[in-house]
Protein backbone atom coordinates (compact mmCIF):
# COMPACT_ATOMS: atom_id res chain seq x y z
CA UNK A 1 0.00 0.00 0.00
CA UNK A 2 1.62 3.54 -0.94
CA UNK A 3 1.03 6.42 1.48
CA UNK A 4 0.78 10.02 0.35
CA UNK A 5 1.74 11.08 4.19
CA UNK A 6 4.87 10.99 6.60
CA UNK A 7 4.85 12.23 9.83
CA UNK A 8 8.11 12.92 11.80
CA UNK A 9 8.64 13.27 15.42
CA UNK A 10 12.33 13.63 16.93
CA UNK A 11 14.27 15.41 19.68
CA UNK A 12 16.25 17.13 17.36
CA UNK A 13 15.76 20.17 17.53
CA UNK A 14 15.73 23.28 15.11
CA UNK A 15 18.95 24.57 15.43
CA UNK A 16 20.89 21.99 13.75
CA UNK A 17 20.26 20.91 10.37
CA UNK A 18 19.64 16.94 11.37
CA UNK A 19 15.80 17.87 10.60
CA UNK A 20 16.19 19.29 7.14
CA UNK A 21 18.95 16.58 6.36
CA UNK A 22 16.07 13.67 7.29
CA UNK A 23 13.17 16.18 4.80
CA UNK A 24 16.02 15.71 2.05
CA UNK A 25 16.83 11.85 2.24
CA UNK A 26 12.95 11.34 2.55
CA UNK A 27 12.50 13.22 -0.84
CA UNK A 28 15.07 11.98 -2.53
CA UNK A 29 13.31 8.52 -2.44
CA UNK A 30 9.84 9.14 -2.32
CA UNK A 31 9.16 12.98 -3.79
CA UNK A 32 5.72 13.02 -3.85
CA UNK A 33 5.46 12.52 -0.04
CA UNK A 34 4.15 14.87 2.10
CA UNK A 35 5.90 15.04 5.19
CA UNK A 36 3.97 16.45 8.87
CA UNK A 37 6.43 17.68 11.36
CA UNK A 38 4.21 16.91 14.40
CA UNK A 39 7.47 18.27 16.38
CA UNK A 40 10.97 18.18 16.73
CA UNK A 41 10.72 19.98 20.26
CA UNK A 42 11.26 16.50 22.48
CA UNK A 43 13.98 17.17 25.11
CA UNK A 44 16.87 15.11 24.48
CA UNK A 45 16.74 12.01 24.75
CA UNK A 46 13.10 11.31 26.37
CA UNK A 47 11.72 8.67 24.94
CA UNK A 48 8.34 8.53 26.74
CA UNK A 49 8.16 12.11 26.51
CA UNK A 50 8.13 11.18 22.73
CA UNK A 51 6.40 8.30 22.89
CA UNK A 52 3.52 9.90 25.29
CA UNK A 53 3.36 12.98 22.44
CA UNK A 54 3.53 10.14 19.74
CA UNK A 55 0.19 8.42 21.45
CA UNK A 56 -1.45 11.50 22.03
CA UNK A 57 -1.44 12.85 18.15
CA UNK A 58 -1.78 9.95 16.29
CA UNK A 59 -5.46 10.03 15.95
CA UNK A 60 -4.97 13.67 14.60
CA UNK A 61 -2.34 12.56 11.50
CA UNK A 62 -3.83 11.00 8.63
CA UNK A 63 -2.98 7.32 7.72
CA UNK A 64 0.68 7.21 6.98
CA UNK A 65 3.97 6.12 8.00
CA UNK A 66 5.15 7.70 11.10
CA UNK A 67 8.62 7.96 11.70
CA UNK A 68 9.48 8.96 14.82
CA UNK A 69 13.53 9.18 16.41
CA UNK A 70 14.02 9.38 20.14
CA UNK A 71 17.08 7.08 20.42
CA UNK A 72 19.51 7.72 23.23
CA UNK A 73 20.80 3.89 22.34
CA UNK A 74 21.89 4.59 18.79
CA UNK A 75 25.31 2.98 17.95
CA UNK A 76 24.37 0.18 20.56
CA UNK A 77 22.82 -3.01 19.77
CA UNK A 78 19.31 -1.96 20.42
CA UNK A 79 16.96 -3.07 17.04
CA UNK A 80 16.07 -0.82 14.70
CA UNK A 81 12.59 -1.18 13.74
CA UNK A 82 8.95 -1.18 11.43
CA UNK A 83 5.68 -1.76 12.95
CA UNK A 84 2.31 -1.88 11.52
CA UNK A 85 -1.15 -1.81 13.57
CA UNK A 86 -4.26 -3.36 13.48
CA UNK A 87 -5.70 -0.54 11.43
CA UNK A 88 -2.47 -0.56 8.58
CA UNK A 89 -0.98 2.54 9.95
CA UNK A 90 3.16 2.06 9.72
CA UNK A 91 5.83 3.18 12.10
CA UNK A 92 9.34 3.39 11.75
CA UNK A 93 12.40 4.06 15.02
CA UNK A 94 14.09 2.35 17.56
CA UNK A 95 12.95 -0.82 19.44
CA UNK A 96 12.95 1.20 22.70
CA UNK A 97 9.46 1.74 23.49
CA UNK A 98 8.93 4.67 21.51
CA UNK A 99 6.22 3.32 18.55
CA UNK A 100 4.32 1.09 20.91
CA UNK A 101 2.13 3.41 22.61
CA UNK A 102 0.84 5.10 19.27
CA UNK A 103 0.26 1.61 18.15
CA UNK A 104 -1.72 0.56 20.54
CA UNK A 105 -3.77 3.51 20.83
CA UNK A 106 -4.59 2.89 17.38
CA UNK A 107 -6.17 -0.56 17.68
CA UNK A 108 -2.92 -3.04 18.44
CA UNK A 109 0.20 -4.15 16.96
CA UNK A 110 -0.47 -6.43 13.98
CA UNK A 111 3.38 -7.15 12.89
CA UNK A 112 7.02 -5.90 13.74
CA UNK A 113 9.81 -6.52 11.25
CA UNK A 114 13.34 -5.54 12.22
CA UNK A 115 15.10 -3.06 9.67
CA UNK A 116 18.13 -5.24 7.92
CA UNK A 117 17.57 -5.43 4.79
CA UNK A 118 21.01 -2.86 3.24
CA UNK A 119 18.89 -1.94 -0.36
CA UNK A 120 16.04 -0.07 1.97
CA UNK A 121 19.18 1.95 3.74
CA UNK A 122 21.64 4.57 2.75
CA UNK A 123 24.57 3.06 1.44
CA UNK A 124 27.19 4.51 4.27
CA UNK A 125 25.14 4.17 7.94
CA UNK A 126 27.00 6.24 10.28
CA UNK A 127 27.16 4.60 13.77
CA UNK A 128 25.42 7.95 15.35
CA UNK A 129 23.30 9.15 12.94
CA UNK A 130 20.64 6.24 12.26
CA UNK A 131 17.75 9.00 11.52
CA UNK A 132 19.10 10.35 8.63
CA UNK A 133 20.71 6.45 7.08
CA UNK A 134 18.12 4.07 8.06
CA UNK A 135 14.81 5.21 9.75
CA UNK A 136 14.27 7.81 6.82
CA UNK A 137 15.06 5.58 3.50
CA UNK A 138 13.30 3.54 5.45
CA UNK A 139 9.59 5.24 6.29
CA UNK A 140 10.44 6.75 2.42
CA UNK A 141 10.37 3.20 1.12
CA UNK A 142 7.52 1.86 3.17
CA UNK A 143 5.47 4.95 1.71
CA UNK A 144 6.11 4.11 -1.50
CA UNK A 145 4.49 0.81 -1.01
CA UNK A 146 7.50 -1.37 -0.64
CA UNK A 147 5.86 -4.43 1.51
CA UNK A 148 7.20 -4.34 5.47
CA UNK A 149 8.83 -7.65 5.30
CA UNK A 150 10.86 -6.67 2.47
CA UNK A 151 12.62 -4.38 4.86
CA UNK A 152 13.66 -7.56 7.31
CA UNK A 153 13.10 -10.46 9.53
CA UNK A 154 10.13 -10.42 11.59
CA UNK A 155 10.64 -10.10 15.28
CA UNK A 156 8.10 -11.46 17.91
CA UNK A 157 6.00 -9.30 19.33
CA UNK A 158 6.78 -10.44 23.28
CA UNK A 159 10.37 -9.40 22.00
CA UNK A 160 9.27 -5.73 21.55
CA UNK A 161 10.90 -3.24 24.53
CA UNK A 162 7.77 -1.64 26.31
CA UNK A 163 7.95 1.39 28.49
CA UNK A 164 7.58 1.63 32.30
CA UNK A 165 4.48 3.63 32.22
CA UNK A 166 3.61 5.51 35.06
CA UNK A 167 -0.06 4.19 36.96
CA UNK A 168 -1.70 6.49 39.09
CA UNK A 169 -2.22 4.99 43.04
CA UNK A 170 -5.50 5.98 44.49
CA UNK A 171 -5.67 5.57 48.39
CA UNK A 172 -7.31 7.09 51.15
CA UNK A 173 -9.45 9.44 48.92
CA UNK A 174 -6.40 10.42 47.42
CA UNK A 175 -4.49 9.64 44.64
CA UNK A 176 -0.55 9.79 43.87
CA UNK A 177 0.29 11.15 39.96
CA UNK A 178 3.39 11.56 38.09
CA UNK A 179 3.85 14.46 35.80
CA UNK A 180 4.95 13.24 32.63
CA UNK A 181 5.65 16.26 30.72
CA UNK A 182 5.19 20.17 31.03
CA UNK A 183 4.38 22.00 27.95
CA UNK A 184 6.45 25.61 27.17
CA UNK A 185 3.56 26.85 29.39
CA UNK A 186 4.50 25.34 32.42
CA UNK A 187 1.43 23.03 32.65
CA UNK A 188 1.73 19.61 33.91
CA UNK A 189 0.20 17.13 32.15
CA UNK A 190 -0.07 14.09 34.63
CA UNK A 191 -1.38 10.41 33.77
CA UNK A 192 -4.21 11.23 35.22
CA UNK A 193 -7.52 11.14 32.86
CA UNK A 194 -11.39 12.11 33.90
CA UNK A 195 -12.12 9.00 35.73
CA UNK A 196 -9.74 9.03 38.05
CA UNK A 197 -11.25 11.89 39.73
CA UNK A 198 -14.71 10.87 39.43
CA UNK A 199 -13.58 7.79 41.62
CA UNK A 200 -12.87 10.75 44.21
CA UNK A 201 -16.58 12.13 43.72
CA UNK A 202 -14.58 15.64 42.10
CA UNK A 203 -16.26 17.92 39.61
CA UNK A 204 -15.64 21.40 38.32
CA UNK A 205 -14.83 23.61 40.85
CA UNK A 206 -14.04 21.30 43.71
CA UNK A 207 -11.51 22.71 46.03
CA UNK A 208 -8.28 20.28 46.13
CA UNK A 209 -4.86 20.23 47.43
CA UNK A 210 -1.55 19.39 45.54
CA UNK A 211 1.37 18.18 47.54
CA UNK A 212 4.72 17.98 45.90
CA UNK A 213 8.24 17.94 47.37
CA UNK A 214 6.43 18.59 50.71
CA UNK A 215 4.92 21.86 49.64
CA UNK A 216 1.36 21.88 49.87
CA UNK A 217 -0.81 24.34 47.36
CA UNK A 218 -4.44 24.89 47.35
CA UNK A 219 -6.21 24.37 43.69
CA UNK A 220 -9.43 23.91 42.04
CA UNK A 221 -10.81 21.77 39.04
CA UNK A 222 -11.62 23.66 36.13
CA UNK A 223 -12.85 23.12 32.65
CA UNK A 224 -11.13 26.05 31.13
CA UNK A 225 -8.48 28.69 32.45
CA UNK A 226 -11.55 31.11 32.45
CA UNK A 227 -12.82 29.46 35.50
CA UNK A 228 -10.05 30.44 37.46
CA UNK A 229 -8.99 33.91 38.42
CA UNK A 230 -5.68 34.85 37.78
CA UNK A 231 -2.45 33.24 39.36
CA UNK A 232 -4.94 30.31 40.71
CA UNK A 233 -3.73 26.59 40.71
CA UNK A 234 -5.93 24.25 38.88
CA UNK A 235 -6.40 21.04 37.64
CA UNK A 236 -8.10 20.48 33.92
CA UNK A 237 -8.78 18.37 31.21
CA UNK A 238 -5.88 19.35 28.58
CA UNK A 239 -6.83 18.94 24.46
CA UNK A 240 -5.28 15.13 24.76
CA UNK A 241 -8.02 14.55 28.01
CA UNK A 242 -5.31 14.21 30.14
CA UNK A 243 -4.99 15.92 33.41
CA UNK A 244 -3.09 19.03 33.75
CA UNK A 245 -1.87 21.42 36.78
CA UNK A 246 -1.42 24.95 35.49
CA UNK A 247 -1.36 28.52 37.16
CA UNK A 248 -4.08 30.83 35.32
CA UNK A 249 -1.61 33.40 33.45
CA UNK A 250 1.38 31.60 35.22
CA UNK A 251 4.01 28.49 34.86
CA UNK A 252 3.27 25.98 36.89
CA UNK A 253 6.39 23.73 36.51
CA UNK A 254 8.35 26.48 37.31
CA UNK A 255 6.03 27.22 40.50
CA UNK A 256 6.10 24.07 41.53
CA UNK A 257 9.86 23.28 40.67
CA UNK A 258 8.46 19.92 38.94
CA UNK A 259 9.88 17.78 36.54
CA UNK A 260 8.93 14.96 34.23
CA UNK A 261 8.54 12.19 37.01
CA UNK A 262 8.04 14.18 39.78
CA UNK A 263 5.03 12.94 41.87
CA UNK A 264 1.74 14.75 43.15
CA UNK A 265 -0.78 14.28 45.30
CA UNK A 266 -4.31 15.16 44.81
CA UNK A 267 -6.84 15.45 48.12
CA UNK A 268 -10.21 16.57 48.22
CA UNK A 269 -10.52 19.41 50.69
CA UNK A 270 -13.15 18.78 53.10
CA UNK A 271 -15.95 21.66 52.36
Amino acid sequence: MRFRFITFLTDFGLQDDFVGTCHGVIKSIAPDAEIIDITHGIEPRRVLQGAMALADTIPYMPPGVHLAVVDPGVGTDRRVIAVEDKSGRLYVGPDNGLLLPAAERMGGIERAHQLTNPAYAMKEVAPTFHGRDIFSPAAAHLALGVPIEELGPSLELAELVRLDIPKPEARGGRIKASVVDTDRFGNMQLNLRNEHLEALGLSVGTKIELEHGGERYYAITARTFSDARRGDIMLYEDSFQNLAVAISGGDAANMFGAAPGDKITISLIEQ
